[in-house]
């Protein structure tokens, strides 16, 4: 089951389209928790996928116990928030976070259904999100952006039986394209020789890091929340434990050294006494593009190689 802030939804393959009662990250709980209660059983293994949909646009449409806890003019914004944006970036910042304390008991149901059922100690637990918002930084709102606030996530492992219970904090970056493989082996189950991303689930029970300490990040053609006339432009970078480089078709457009500079507010970019490393990200960057065949041509020509169909303003995916 996947929505995002809707009432509606199909279920398996039936064509009738079914209704929540009400906000949909909480209804999606219940039911994935009677799910967990009425089958789950020790000895037959299972994977639920949830989609939860918040924190996300709409922001003001959490629960107004949720919304009530948070104050605009009270609420602290990082640094690389522009002065002329702070009056909006509070609001939308208050019913972000108005959304995230509603997750935060929505996991709370989760894992106790876990403990309930006596799965809590066995099962693998994951979460994350698919990408991050830039909540008014480097004067931007929501994703698609290669900024920390766009790409970076939450990325958080639970697996008392085969991880141990103490908390750890590894710092390699991992991808999307790597939860799949990471979770076949931590259930060590065969990876497909076809699948791209890495599997990590030696690095999280204490072994090698099986990356390079550099991931990719990429925008093949904009669309959507980060439009040609907003700006948006196609783009590839690395994100390392450290720095961050992207280029667009002109050539080197980022460089970041998140260490002196976590908000990313001094692009480094042509600027002579980084050019070694700026040269060193740029062989990575070009390396990992050739392994993944990515020829980085303009987004136009992806749209027509594979005939997406497009909205009337130039944007993918379509939609009538």
């Amino acid at each position: 089951m996947h929505a995002r802030l809707s009432n509606s939804f199909y279920y398996a393959d039936a064509p009738d389209k079914l209704k929540w009662p009400g906000y949909d990250a909480i209804e999606q709980t219940r039911d994935a928790s009677e799910y967990v209660r009425n089958h789950a059983k020790p000895e037959q293994p299972f994977l639920l996928f949830l989609a939860w949909g918040p924190p996300h646009d709409p922001y003001y449409s959490a629960p107004a116990k949720y919304r009530s806890l948070y104050d605009p003019a009270k609420l602290r914004l990082r640094p690389n928030v522009p002065a002329t944006l702070e009056g909006e970036a509070r609001k939308i910042l208050a019913g972000y976070y108005a959304h995230c304390a509603a997750l935060d008991d929505c996991m709370g149901e989760l894992l106790q259904t876990l403990r309930d059922t006596g799965l809590a100690e066995h099962t693998i637990l994951v979460f994350s999100a698919d990408h991050g918002d830039m909540l008014g930084s480097q004067g931007m709102f929501k994703k698609q952006k290669p900024f920390d606030e766009s790409i970076r996530v939450p990325m958080l492992v639970r697996w008392p039986k085969g991880l141990g219970a103490q908390p750890r904090s590894l710092d390699a970056p991992i991808n999307s394209e790597d939860v799949m493989p990471t979770l076949l082996g931590l259930c060590g189950v065969p990876i497909p020789k076809s699948v791209d991303g890495l599997d990590y689930s030696g690095y999280l029970r204490g072994g090698k890091n099986p990356g390079d300490g550099a991931t990719v990040i990429l925008c093949a053609a904009p669309f959507g929340e980060w439009e040609r006339r907003a700006g948006g432009k196609e783009y590839r970078g690395l994100r390392t434990t450290r720095y961050s480089y992207v280029r667009d078709l002109s050539g080197p457009w980022l460089l970041f050294d998140n260490q002196i500079d976590p908000y990313q507010t001094n692009n480094l970019v042509s600027v002579p006494a980084h050019a070694t490393w700026q040269s060193e990200m740029n062989a990575v960057l070009k390396r990992k593009l050739e392994e993944r065949g990515d020829e980085f041509r303009p987004g136009a020509e992806y749209i027509a190689r594979w005939a997406y169909q497009v909205n009337t303003n130039g944007t993918v995916p379509y939609t009538p």
